[in-house]
Parts: structure tokens; C-alpha cells; sequence
């Protein structure tokens, strides 16, 4: 009989229907996921780990292998094991996989993953006190509160968010804590077994949990580093690096694999590849770039045009699953701060040998594509190639030099290159790609590294000739993926959902605007939309109303296209450099050239860049935003004009005019009225004067405060003073500034 049932269970794990593709990606393959969930379902009911072992036969020295894949099915989501240790299916059991968002008042929400679309659960403090901003965890909905939002149980946390946490100590009642420096985990970190001396109060510290919270004690750490004071000079990068967990050191392994990386191209690397040296390409960039990663030239051929995008070859020297790789896959892309640089990219590859610099030898991936006279791509060519840089010219360089007569070497090339540009644009407008302007500022430093004043970032047509013929190549690089039907990561970018264009809507209808296209708009209805804005004060303003309607574009393996710049089929292919999504569409078009295949978890990999991608651009925010606070601390007392930006039950947000700095008005501040927030006509209005403060009103402020803490200034409303023109310079409260406003 036992003979018997063995065999059984033996055949039963034969029966796998997934075995297959277990034994080829393990020596001694286990259950599949999907098998043991079919196993569960059969069952009917939640099962044992022990039984689950015997049921699936699963040896003694497979015990462990076989946990590991258990967890990580726990840490997925698609299993629970309950505390007497039996196995659930977890959507039997309508849990929902969802990652924690603190709120610095003590409570939170529990944010769906599988379903963003989905609203997230209220999580009361008491439930909060065991967790931590950013864990994993897996929710069962309980009810809906007093507001109508759906409440939950927290049944399982999967995977903690933090393991590290940067932090200001202080010694308080005789005991050593740690404050987060983010807001969303409110509670201190004790610090048991400090040495009275290793630390001053209020320093900046890195700490390694050893305990996380429950509901009856708080989380315990050790200091592991101590970072300086808070207001040393570079402080708000180094905790946003921590912070964010940001890596910024590159691995032990990396640094030994950059000696075999040779300082210039090889003879035998130029092997099998076309010589493009005596091509006259030239690198176009801003005037503070370190790394050259694309190069172009045109050529005219009759009354059409035949554009070269040479993009360095990062994928020769940079093999998959080798310690670079790892090292520049978990970073996802490269992480730019005001004065500093976190690269994806070693130096020795990002600013040497991968960089196109002038009159050096470098290899490439060539894009060469046939453009019409209209500007449609007629056809096109992938190819690796070695070219030499004829020119490192910058934005402001070409642009001044295609609006005079100066003679210059490169003159006719270039004169070719903005004629294609006119051509590229004017398809571009036919095609309805949006393009909202939006102003953007660069941050000038004194010696000490604060902010000396902020100045306006001027786009020129040399950026949008650029653009155009990066665009082309990486039009053309996912039409190539599509058609030789290679799997890769498409640069995906949906309509705006039905809430997202309701609330739109019912936005600019307040505002006297109408969006055409009834359920299912289109790009061009958004760019006539606005195009007919420009002149009302608050352009700015309505834009950004549109562009928070659309959905945050996506790494995905799935091409649904790209709605913002109206293209079926789009990837990203020109910034391997800086982005780890395009060195994998380089492997992917070398595969097809060498008719092989570039394997890869496609869809892991692209919620991956998603996610490093959407971490890269909320700490450089927060940095951005630090400085600003930092530079209006010596403002305070200092009257600015503005313009609303954002109004709020419990204020206005105003945009100050010149230094690009926003502030907030509390509704307390208003004038001598209770002020009201009535988001019916999006404006905030006085009982008793009825005066009202709506989107784009030029209003005169008074700086009261700045606060580091928070990275919050509070302005006051001046009704009868003007601008001073003592402690900053002299503002006209009529102009208008057709810009886009700093998130606050």
C-alpha cells in the first residue's frame, strides 16, 4: 500500500505540466508555481507544508529549496501560509497583494498592485504601528469608513521595504533615537547599546534595523553610519540616497571587471563592422554633458533625406549577468541631481570608452533610416558600426550658428540636419504628438554649494532637432522588435483612464473649456486644446491639469503604444548610458541581426525600470525641492508677485514670479474673511467680501517662513503693499509667465 501510494505521488509530480521548462532552467527541477496552485485547488482545502511535501514528493534534501519556493510565492502573492502552517491559495481567500503608504500623522493606506485602478485601504494607526512606509503586505477588505473608503485587515506582511534607514539621532530621556528623515514613518527607532559619544543630537545617521515594530514595541537599530550635519553642504543628496535607497557605489566585482575594460577601441573590436569614421557625425548636447551617448548626421538624396543615429555600443562591453550588468540593472537608470551625478554607468565606461568624444574611435549601433520629403520613414537599417566624432558642439552652438552667416566647417551638414528637423516637426503636428511647453530652470551655486539664484532653462530649436531624429531611431527600433518578433521592453504610454478624463472634463468646464473627442480622446484634441490656451493667464496652470490626466508611461513587454507622442509602436533605444531598458533593446536587435534570441523575465525586468525609473525622479524632486526651501530662508520678510497654482481646503499654492519657487498660502491668511474651498468652481472665496482666489490670479506675497523640516514656505498675502525692490528685484505683477509650475 505505501509502495503504492508513492508511486502515485511520484507520477503526480511527473504530471507537471510546466516540467519542462523547470528542467531547463534548473539542474534538479521542482514543482512549477502554477502546478502547486493546481495542486491546492484540487485539494479544496488549505494544506499543510508537510503534507504538501509528501503529496508532491519532495525529498529530504529538497526541503529547503522547496521553502524557498514557497516564500517567494508568499512574497508574490499567490500563496498564504497561516499560523498553524497549512498552504492558501490566496485568491481564494480574496486577499490583495498591496504596498503600504505612511502618512506622517500616524495612519496609512494599503495601495493595490495587481490593480491600480483599485482603491486603497484605510490602515488605522493601531495596524500602522507594525509596519513601515514601502512594506509589502497582503490585505483582506474588512468594510468602508465614515467616508465611504474601503477599510482592511492586514493578514501578512510579505517583504519589508527597509533594512536600512537614514535618520537624525537625538538622546532623550536618557535613551538614543532615531527620527526618520521620512515623514512617512512617523515613529522613532530606538537605539539600544549606543555609546553616549557616538553621536551629537540632531546629526544625520544611517541605521540598520535589527527589530521591526509590532503593535506592542517600536522598532530597534544600531547606527551603522554617521553622515554629518544637517545642513552640511551635499546633505540633501546624501539622504536622498538613503532615503530613497538609491544604490551609489558600484559593486567589488565591478571594480575588478572595469581593469579588463581596454581605455580605446581595438582593431579586432572594429571587426565585422561597417567604418563610418570619415562620416562627418557630431555629437549635440548641453554644455554641462560628461557623456556623449548618440551622435547624428544627414545627407541629402534627391528630395529626400538619409538620417544616421549612431548610439554607442554599450552592450559589446557590457555583458549580460556579469557584475556590471547586476550593478547597472538594479540602479535602472542614472539619477541626476543639481551638481551631481549618480551614473548607471561605471565612469570609466559612461564618460570613456562608451562615450562618443571627439575624434576618438568608438563602436556604435547604427540606426539608418530613409526619410521622405513629407517625412514619413520609408525604410531603415540596424547595423554596428565604428565612427569618430567630427565635432562636440552644444544646444546653444548650433542654435546660434544656424540664425547667422558664420562660416564653420560643419555648416552645410547642419543647415541639412534643421531642414530634416522642419520636415520631422511639421509631421510630427499632422500627427498630434503633444508637446507642452513647459518652462524648465537651471539652479546656479555659490562656492558653498547653495543656491545662488534660479534662472530659466532656454529650449532652442537645436534641442527639438534632437529630439526629432531620436525619436525617428526609436520609432524605427521598435517597428524592427515588432516585425522580426522579438520579445523586448516597449516604452507604453495609455489613454487617460475614464475617472482621470471625468475629472478632467468637469476641471475645464469649470474654466470655460471644452476637450473634443468625447469618450475616447485623441492626442491632436489635447494639443488644440492647447493651443487655444496660450494667451490666458493661467496656461500654465491648465496644462498642467493636462498632464496629470495622462498616465505615467511604462516599461512594459506588451506594446500598447504610446498615446502622449501619438506612435503605435514605441521603445527606447538611443540612451543606453543612462537607461538600463535601452542596453536590453540593444541585445535585443543583436540578437536578430545574429538570428539568435536574447532571453530575459520581460515583464519582471519591466515593472523593474518602471519602479528604479519613478525612484530616480521622486528623490531628485525631493533634493530640488530641499534647495528651494534652503535659498527662500534668507527671503523671509521679502514680498514676491505670483500667480496661483493649486488651491486646497486648508490654503492657495502660489507660484512665485522669476525664481520659479512655490509657496502656500494658509486659508487663515487670506484677508479679513473666512475663506471657503469650493472646488465646484475651483476657487477659494470669502463669506462675507465674496472675494475669490482662482487658478492664474496674480496675487503679491510675503515670504514668513521656511521650513527645512517639512520643505514647506509659507507665504502671507499682501493686499496692499508692492513688490519690494530692496531685497529682491523688481517684479511687475501683470506679467504673465507661460510656464509650468513646480509640483508642490
Amino acid at each position: 500500500m505505501k509502495k503504492t501510494r508513492k508511486t502515485q505521488s511520484t507520477s503526480l509530480r511527473l504530471q507537471d505540466p510546466f516540467l519542462s521548462r523547470e528542467k531547463s532552467k534548473y539542474k534538479n527541477p521542482l514543482p512549477s508555481r502554477e502546478w502547486i496552485i493546481q495542486i491546492l485547488t484540487q485539494k479544496g482545502v488549505p494544506v499543510s507544508v508537510k503534507d504538501l511535501q509528501k503529496t508532491l514528493s519532495i525529498r529530504p534534501d529538497e526541503y529547503d529549496i522547496f521553502s524557498f519556493r514557497l516564500n517567494a510565492m508568499v512574497r508574490d502573492g499567490e500563496i498564504l501560509i497561516n499560523r498553524r502552517g497549512d498552504v492558501c491559495i490566496a485568491d481564494k481567500m480574496e486577499l490583495v497583494k498591496c504596498r503600504v503608504i505612511g502618512h506622517k500623522d500616524g495612519f496609512g493606506f494599503a495601495s493595490p498592485i495587481d490593480d491600480p485602478e483599485k482603491a486603497d485601504f484605510v490602515l488605522h494607526e493601531k495596524q500602522m504601528r507594525s509596519l513601515m512606509h514601502g512594506d509589502l503586505i497582503t490585505v483582506k477588505q474588512t468594510g468602508i469608513d465614515h467616508r465611504q473608503r474601503p477599510t482592511g485587515r492586514v493578514i501578512d506582511v510579505l517583504e519589508r521595504a527597509h533594512q536600512t534607514i537614514v535618520a537624525r539621532a537625538y538622546w532623550e530621556f536618557g535613551m538614543a533615537l532615531a527620527y526618520p528623515e521620512d515623514r512617512r514613518i512617523p515613529t522613532a527607532i530606538l537605539l539600544p547599546n549606543t555609546d553616549k559619544k557616538a553621536f551629537q543630537d540632531g546629526q544625520v545617521v544611517s541605521v540598520a534595523i535589527e527589530h521591526y515594530p509590532t503593535n506592542n514595541r517600536p522598532a530597534t537599530g544600531k547606527i551603522i553610519e554617521i553622515l554629518g550635519d544637517y545642513g552640511d553642504s551635499g546633505m540633501e543628496i546624501e539622504i536622498a540616497l538613503r532615503k530613497h535607497q538609491l544604490p551609489y557605489q558600484f559593486s567589488e566585482a565591478t571594480q575588478k571587471a572595469l581593469k579588463r575594460i581596454p581605455q580605446s577601441v581595438t582593431e579586432k573590436a572594429c571587426k565585422n563592422r561597417e567604418d563610418l569614421r570619415d562620416l562627418p557625425l557630431v555629437t549635440i548636447d548641453g554644455e554641462d554633458s560628461r557623456d556623449f551617448d548618440d551622435a547624428v548626421y544627414v545627407e541629402k538624396k534627391g528630395r529626400a533625406y538619409r538620417l544616421i543615429v549612431a548610439i554607442a555600443d554599450v552592450a559589446h562591453y557590457v555583458q549580460p549577468n556579469t557584475p556590471i550588468d547586476k550593478d547597472a540593472r538594479e540602479r535602472g537608470t542614472s539619477v541626476y541631481f543639481p551638481r551631481r551625478v549618480i551614473p548607471m554607468l561605471p565612469e570609466k565606461l559612461s564618460n570613456g570608452i562608451c562615450s562618443l568624444n571627439p575624434n576618438e574611435d568608438r563602436l556604435v549601433m547604427v540606426c539608418d533610416i530613409n526619410i521622405t520629403a513629407t517625412g514619413n520613414l520609408k525604410d531603415y537599417r540596424f547595423y554596428p558600426a565604428v565612427m569618430r566624432s567630427h565635432a562636440r558642439l552644444t544646444y546653444n552652438e548650433v542654435w546660434a550658428l544656424l540664425q547667422s552667416k558664420e562660416k564653420h566647417h560643419l555648416r552645410k551638414e547642419l543647415e541639412r540636419l534643421y531642414q530634416l528637423f522642419q520636415i520631422l516637426q511639421k509631421k510630427r503636428q499632422e500627427r498630434g504628438a503633444m508637446d507642452f511647453d513647459s518652462q524648465e530652470t537651471q539652479m546656479i551655486f555659490d562656492e558653498n554649494g547653495k543656491i545662488k539664484s534660479i534662472q530659466p532653462r532656454i529650449r532652442n530649436d537645436a534641442h527639438r532637432l534632437i529630439e526629432e531624429c531620436m525619436l525617428a531611431a526609436n520609432v524605427c527600433a521598435a517597428d524592427f522588435l515588432q516585425k522580426n518578433q522579438h520579445p523586448a521592453l516597449y516604452r507604453v504610454h495609455t489613454p487617460p483612464t475614464e475617472s482621470k478624463l471625468k475629472l478632467l472634463r468637469d476641471q475645464l468646464r469649470l474654466l470655460g473649456l471644452t476637450l473634443e473627442g468625447q469618450e475616447k480622446p485623441t492626442p491632436q484634441d489635447f494639443m488644440r486644446l492647447s493651443e487655444t490656451i496660450n494667451e490666458r493667464p493661467d496656461a500654465a496652470n491648465i496644462r498642467l491639469m493636462l498632464l496629470k490626466s495622462m498616465q505615467q508611461a511604462v516599461y512594459q513587454p506588451e506594446n500598447e503604444g504610446h498615446f502622449g507622442l501619438a506612435y503605435e509602436a514605441y521603445t527606447h533605444f538611443t540612451s543606453p548610458i543612462r537607461r538600463y531598458p535601452d542596453l536590453t533593446v540593444h541585445r535585443a536587435i543583436k540578437a536578430i541581426l545574429h538570428q539568435q534570441i536574447y532571453q530575459e523575465s520581460w515583464q519582471a525586468l519591466g515593472d523593474h525600470c518602471s519602479r528604479t525609473e519613478r525612484r530616480a525622479d521622486d528623490a531628485s524632486l525631493e533634493v530640488v525641492r530641499w534647495l528651494k526651501t534652503y535659498y527662500m530662508r534668507d527671503k523671509i520678510g521679502s514680498i514676491f508677485s505670483g500667480r496661483v497654482s493649486g488651491i486646497s481646503a486648508f490654503g492657495v499654492f502660489v507660484t512665485l514670479d522669476e525664481i520659479y519657487v512655490d509657496g502656500m498660502i494658509h486659508v487663515s491668511d487670506l484677508g479679513k474673511d473666512y475663506f471657503n474651498y469650493r472646488p465646484e468652481i475651483m476657487a477659494m472665496e470669502g463669506e462675507r467680501t465674496h472675494r475669490r482666489y482662482g487658478l492664474g490670479d496674480p496675487v503679491i506675497v510675503k515670504v514668513a517662513q521656511a521650513d527645512l523640516d517639512t520643505c514647506r514656505i509659507d507665504l502671507v498675502l499682501v493686499e496692499t503693499e508692492k513688490p519690494s525692490t530692496t531685497k529682491t528685484p523688481k517684479r511687475s505683477v501683470k506679467k504673465v509667465r507661460k510656464s509650468k509650475p513646480q509640483a508642490t
